[in-house]
């Protein structure tokens, strides 16, 4: 990948986005130079257009029919904020979209059937209707707006386990009309609370549960997963989103993201303070991840790892490294209105959400210094992390600005490595070398030297888990042995595995034919691996009948023979695992494999793998190779380079590495 792929792709994802917030009211226009809550105020009303008199009548409801202060000023909240919110333009088709999916979801076939058809309909019957979208504050009804206040404050002041919210925290995790973008403005409030809240109406006012936020939500939170029965449809595109009331609470599949909302909207709708967070990027990923957050009583922000699945406060993400983690808000950011109305360079940030990073992990706010030679024509600049898209392309987390001929960032997550890019009045470009945020705070460049070459050997694409890391060590102490007898009474063993580090082919030292050929696992293993193969001296898999210990079922046994590198052969019970082969005659076997249960991310005989380094400026290729065996070597390669091992044969988890002066592999 060179500069010009980062730009025009760059390029193309913000005009892509760009158009989508036209489309919706961009609020550059609007808010530019206010600085006030009342000129927030007068700038919606004015870009309302014909629809001012309904917000208007929201106005003079709660001065004078509804005389209420904080109604009042909730309603002017609404409204300062609303421009940057939109929703379908065209209701009657997005009905029908809605009435066509709630057929599909109860035809009672299965969840992927359902899944892949509203895809299609989505694409064949509805193509546009993603792309026609209408700010909210041109097309909300007064009567709407109302509605929905009145019954978020009738929630708030009225529910025992909410009472105790301030107003600016019933502002923010209560009261907005719509918890995501394009979310029907129907009575979602009324149907979500009547269809979930059955358990937590039959409990008693003095019930312990009842009383505190926590246990009020986690009754709601049951009663959802136990009507709906959350299946986790994973693809890579859906349909257009289920955003009604009633295709919410009939919903019979979805993302996590999906069942996030529902919950959020639900828990809301009974008077309970949730959120959503996201991560744009996991740390060393190429996919984000989205979740609830629910204000506890003492004011405590509890968070759950998941969707409605997953209870909130049990622990979060104890593994995961997290570049920047953002809070869905209804409020603007003004703070990212302000970049917008001042950049050259406009990248699609969301101007309704909040940087909460800091709430989850320690940060580093960052100063890092411009290469000299870069000439650029904007103050503000990008910081970026890797991700896989086909390749390693620098993904934009946040913006910075320069100061004093530094990148300046805040708030940005440790133990990660990242890059600043800045516009050239082209597109963007590298700024800074990549550098590593370390634990402690502190700054480590991957400075690119290219002066000095070495040849290095690579065993893996992809950063090892610590369950890969556990799983593989299940082949220690595990023996390759022959015997004449089937119950293997006779048994010699030829190998013995003390290193998870083993080739692709063990070369056994025997020409002695025999006819029965297992590996035998060590104890308290399960008998776990992932493939087992026999070669003959010319390398070629030979062929048998599959054999292995009583305990291990047929499917067990088909798993350790299907090339299937994330297939696993495993029993029921820890000790005296074995699998192997019956040639029906004596046989002389030359090598084994034995590969060990893993995320099918080492080097792979067979599969086609390109190296590439990164100069400074762009990626650089070292060729190409098909591999025959589990390993790589690469002459010429630069010393203390940033790598990416690329697999054409299959797969798609890769992430960069380095490499020390002692071969040692450091992921990132």
């Amino acid at each position: 990948m060179n500069n010009t792929m980062i730009n025009k792709r760059t390029i193309k994802s913000v005009k892509t986005v760009s158009l989508k917030l036209l489309s919706a009211l961009i609020i550059t226009i609007l808010i530019s130079g206010c600085n006030r809550n009342d000129k927030y105020l007068r700038y919606a009303l004015k870009v309302s257009g014909d629809n001012r008199t309904q917000m208007e009548a929201v106005l003079e409801h709660y001065k004078t029919v509804d005389p209420d202060p904080e109604k009042l000023e909730a309603a002017k909240y609404l409204i300062s904020n609303m421009p940057a919110h939109y929703s379908y333009a065209d209701i009657a088709q997005v009905n029908l979209y809605y009435a066509t999916a709630l057929k599909i979801m109860k035809s009672g076939k299965s969840a992927e059937w359902q899944r892949d058809t509203l895809r299609d309909i989505s694409d064949n019957d509805f193509p546009f209707m993603d792309k026609r979208t209408v700010s909210d504050v041109r097309t909300i009804t007064a009567d709407y707006l109302i509605y929905s206040i009145d019954h978020a404050f009738f929630q708030w002041r009225t529910r025992t386990w909410s009472k105790h919210l301030t107003f600016e925290e019933f502002r923010d995790w209560l009261l907005p009309y719509k918890v995501v973008e394009l979310q029907s403005l129907d009575f979602w409030r009324d149907t979500l609370s009547s269809h979930f809240s059955d358990s937590i109406s039959r409990l008693p006012e003095d019930d312990d549960r009842c009383r505190t936020i926590y246990g009020a939500l986690d009754i709601v939170r049951n009663e959802m997963v136990w009507k709906l029965r959350p299946y986790i449809a994973w693809t890579t595109r859906s349909g257009h989103p289920l955003l009604s009331a009633q295709t919410l609470a009939s919903m019979t599949y979805g993302t996590c993201q999906d069942y996030v909302n529902l919950g959020v909207m639900t828990f809301r709708s009974v008077g309970l303070p949730a959120v959503v967070d996201y991560v744009p990027l996991w740390g060393r990923n190429h996919e984000g991840h989205s979740w609830y957050t629910f204000l506890t009583d003492n004011g405590i922000q509890a968070h759950a790892q998941h969707d409605i699945t997953i209870s909130a406060g049990m622990g979060f993400f104890p593994y995961q490294r997290f570049p920047k983690i953002y809070r869905s808000t209804y409020a603007i950011n003004r703070d990212r209105v302000k970049y917008r109305n001042n950049t050259q360079y406009v990248h699609p940030f969301n101007v309704c959400e909040q940087d909460v990073t800091d709430l989850y992990y320690r940060t580093s706010d960052v100063s890092v210094p411009v290469k000299k030679d870069v000439k650029l024509k904007d103050k503000y600049v990008y910081i970026a992390t890797l991700t896989n898209s086909g390749g390693p392309q620098w993904f934009i987390l946040d913006y910075g600005e320069i100061k004093r001929g530094k990148a300046c960032f805040h708030k940005m997550g440790r133990e990660l490595m990242y890059m600043a890019l800045g516009y050239d009045g082209n597109g963007l470009v590298p700024i800074t070398d990549p550098f590593i945020i370390n634990k402690d705070g502190s700054l480590r460049y991957v400075l690119f030297d290219g002066s000095e070459t070495r040849t290095i050997e690579v065993k893996r694409k992809y950063y090892e888990s610590y369950n890969v890391a556990e799983q593989r060590r299940k082949i220690l102490g595990a023996r390759i042995q022959y015997a004449d007898h089937a119950d293997f009474r006779d048994s010699v063993t030829l190998y013995t595995i003390m290193t998870t580090d083993i080739p692709d082919k063990i070369i056994l030292g025997n020409n002695t034919p025999h006819r029965y050929w297992r590996y035998l696992a060590d104890v308290g293993t399960y008998g776990s691996i992932a493939e087992l193969a026999f070669f003959d001296e010319q390398g070629h898999i030979m062929d048998g009948r599959p054999i292995a210990c009583s305990n291990a079922g047929d499917d067990a046994i088909a798993r350790a023979y299907d090339f299937d590198w994330l297939s696993n052969f495993e029993t029921d019970k820890p000790d005296g695992n074995w699998v192997g082969m019956d040639f029906g005659q004596p046989i002389a076997v030359s090598s084994a494999r034995v590969v060990p249960r893993s995320d099918d991310n080492d080097v792979c005989a067979g599969n086609e793998y390109e190296l590439l380094y990164w100069n400074g400026v762009g990626w650089v290729s070292l060729g190409n190779q098909i591999t025959k065996d589990n390993r790589l070597c690469f002459d010429n390669a630069p010393k203390n380079a940033l790598m990416w091992l690329k697999n054409y044969t299959r797969g798609w988890a890769e992430r960069p590495f380095l490499i020390d002066d002692d071969g040692n592999v450091e992921w990132w």
